[in-house]
């Protein structure tokens, strides 16, 4: 009965209507799409509204009229924006979204409308559809209202009790937040948990709440309130707070961000629990000494709560333990490179220094004083020397001569070796960035290592391409990167080799830096390249990063640690010049244990004039030392049988206080680190050495002024 009556009162709404004066025209030259929609406004139970063509002309049954009041009927057949012009703000996107093709909703709009010559607040939930006729073209909108004022009392009477639930406790705080005027409206418990004078509730930014939280808690919690207000999900955190006097508060808070009619985010409501009690009582559980069966039952909803919790430490300790293998490998293979190289490293001196001596000889014409010799000997020699070198570097034990340097200016300084380095079919970019900080190295090692990069870049773009050196000042917190061994948090400078060559399949990417692996021609490859920048990296503090993929190219990414504090001078590696001689009367202790070294070093003295007195070892050096014979100079192997070289230079100098010490090394752990192992007036030559190094050494360890 309510429906007949309706639609017997809607179509006598619409036949009242002044067709003289409608933009519609009569009503028989209605096209078919209008007739359709009239005939759902006019047997719809619920207030409807149908705004038609260009001018949103307005038919609408008896219960839109309703909601017109004192606007009907006037409003009947006349264009919307001349009815309702104190609407245009709110309707105008509306109505141009809508005939747009788009459908628009909004709960709980406040409107003032005239019912009986009187403002009456009214409530409505609104929809807007758009309506096309019969060429598929929005001509029209359909627009559902619902009154909504008795569930609006209803849910007030129901957030009132809510209210004073909620005040008759105190571990139960609320939060209304105004987005759009950054104002934090909390009640007087959620305001004390967090810090903040009740007093000031809803005159203070959101961001003097969060000063509450605690330091290692808040950036979650702001990155999970913007989360919630950007994408409209659900907000629940479990988090701590830091109290005045230091006590730490857990609360579990709960909320959802509310959007305006134009699909901003405008209001952030929630509450938040006090979980610190139970937080104690959870702690007080565990520390029960009880029987297993008790202390299951006990523990098992706290062991579900952690469940999850257990989830994600099962990755982090995954990586731990892959972390553990591959240090304890660096290990075994570090011990095993060490002891081989003391050894190894002792002949090659041999070799390099005999052969050095010879080339000496027939320059001078004192062929018949010298055997035969060749350059094949000398290369392979020095060959051996570069593979040792390489297998200290990725072991970490090299000894490492580390000075301030500037990164970008020993990149520059290595333009030209690039540009001769990576061929004419290679194009060479340079993208250093500003003002980048300083770091603390081994200028020589951080060469070696941008150059043989340089050199794989070239490798992997045999037809042509680009290389791109670049470096930047970065920060990582351990999140950044993807490294086995941890990052800890810092300043980094980044120097980055990158190409677009052929790249690596992640089964090469995963074995780019095991020593030995290479992907080049025998011969052409020793597969110790990455492995030795890796190491460097490890024992510069730092990190090595590769990111590939076939086809597009290759770029690693070298991260050295900040230095702080440090004015920097010129710190690239100086050129030598000729070995320089001896000064009258100076005299040279050299404490060596292998013969041939010992014989080599003792020669090298000798030709550059200096008085040289040997001993193979430490207790054979001491009566020398403790003589009164001039000595300017020490010069020992640190890995001496008995007594080592540094404890031999500890004793020289209590009798011989700022005696001056050259230590020579084909290898030795604690060595590896040359500011914890050198003092004033000390310094070290890794074997194998040159002649003319080992001379220039001696004179400016002396450091007579000639």
């Amino acid at each position: 009965m309510k429906e007949t009556s309706t639609v017997s009162e809607t179509a006598a709404l619409i036949a009242r209507l002044d067709w003289a004066h409608s933009p519609l025209g009569e009503a028989n030259d209605w096209p078919q799409s209008l007739r359709t929609a009239v005939d759902i406004v006019v047997h719809s139970p619920m207030p409807m509204l149908l705004l038609w063509g260009s001018q949103l002309t307005q038919l609408y049954n008896d219960g839109f009229a309703a909601l017109a009041g004192n606007k009907h009927p006037e409003a009947l057949g006349q264009p919307a924006h001349q009815t309702w012009p104190e609407l245009e703000s709110f309707t105008g996107p509306i109505y141009e979204a809508v005939l747009d093709g788009q459908v628009r909703t909004f709960t709980e709009q406040r409107f003032i409308l005239q019912r009986n010559n009187r403002d009456t607040e009214i409530w409505l939930d609104l929809t807007y559809s758009p309506i096309r006729d019969e060429s598929a073209r929005v001509a029209g909108i359909l627009v559902t209202a619902i009154e909504t004022n008795e569930r609006r009392k209803a849910r007030h009477n129901t957030e009132q009790r809510l209210q004073l639930a909620l005040a008759a406790t105190d571990a139960v705080g609320t939060w209304d937040w105004d987005i759009g005027e950054d104002r934090f409206i909390a009640d007087a418990h959620f305001a004390y948990l967090h810090g903040v004078d009740p007093s000031e509730s809803g005159q203070l930014p959101i961001s003097e709440y969060l000063h509450g939280v605690h330091p290692e808690d808040r950036g979650m919690v702001a990155r999970s309130i913007k989360h919630c207000i950007t994408f409209g999900t659900e907000y629940a955190e479990e988090y701590r707070l830091m109290q005045a006097n230091g006590q730490v508060r857990w609360v579990f808070a709960r909320g959802r961000c509310y959007k305006d009619h134009q699909g901003r985010p405008a209001r952030f409501l929630g509450a938040a629990l006090d979980l610190t009690e139970r937080k104690h009582t959870e702690q007080a559980l565990l520390n029960l000494n009880e029987t297993l069966e008790e202390r299951v039952a006990q523990r098992t909803q706290a062991l579900a709560e952690a469940n999850q919790r257990l989830q994600n430490e099962m990755f982090e300790r995954e990586r731990a333990e892959d972390a553990l293998r591959h240090a304890q490998k660096m290990e075994a293979v570090g011990q095993l490179t060490g002891g081989i190289a003391h050894d190894f490293n002792n002949m090659l001196t041999g070799i390099i220094g005999s052969l050095d001596l010879m080339q000496r000889y027939i320059a001078a014409g004192r062929s018949d004083e010298i055997g035969r010799f060749t350059d094949v000997a000398v290369s392979s020699a020095h060959r051996a020397a570069a593979l040792t070198h390489r297998l200290l570097a990725f072991s970490r034990r090299q000894s490492l001569d580390r000075r301030p340097l500037d990164p970008n200016q020993l990149v520059v300084s290595l333009e030209d070796l690039f540009r001769r380095t990576k061929g004419a079919h290679i194009s060479l970019k340079m993208q250093l960035g500003r003002d980048i900080w300083p770091v603390n190295t081994d200028a020589s090692q951080l060469e070696n290592a941008l150059l043989n990069l340089v050199i794989n870049a070239r490798d992997a773009m045999p037809d042509g391409g680009e290389l791109l050196i670049e470096t930047a000042n970065s920060y990582l917190d351990g999140t950044d990167i993807t490294t086995i061994e941890p990052v800890k948090a810092g300043d980094y400078v980044m120097l980055g080799v990158c190409d677009n060559g052929t790249g690596m399949a992640p089964k090469i990417l995963a074995k780019a830096f095991d020593p030995f692996f290479t992907t080049k021609p025998i011969g052409q490859g020793t597969g110790l390249g990455l492995s030795m920048i890796y190491g460097f990296a490890q024992q510069s503090g730092g990190h090595v990063t590769i990111h590939s993929e076939p086809g597009q190219g290759t770029c690693v990414r070298l991260y050295l640690p900040r230095l702080h504090g440090t004015s920097l001078e010129c710190t690239l590696p100086a050129t030598s010049s000729e070995a320089p001689v001896a000064l009258a009367g100076e005299a040279v202790v050299v404490v060596e244990d292998d013969p041939a070294v010992r014989m080599l070093v003792v020669n090298v003295l000798d030709e550059l004039g200096y008085t040289a007195h040997q001993a193979a070892d430490a207790r054979t050096a001491l009566p020398l030392l403790e003589s009164d014979l001039r000595v300017d100079l020490l010069v020992t192997d640190v890995g001496l049988p008995g007594m080592n070289g540094r404890q031999l230079a500890e004793i020289a100098r209590q009798h011989r206080p700022g005696l001056r010490v050259l230590f020579m090394t084909g290898y030795a752990e604690k060595a590896a680190e040359r500011q914890g192992f050198l003092e004033d007036g000390m310094d070290m030559v890794a074997k194998p050495f040159s002649i003319d190094l080992l001379a220039t050494k001696i004179r400016s360890m002396i450091n007579v002024v000639e």
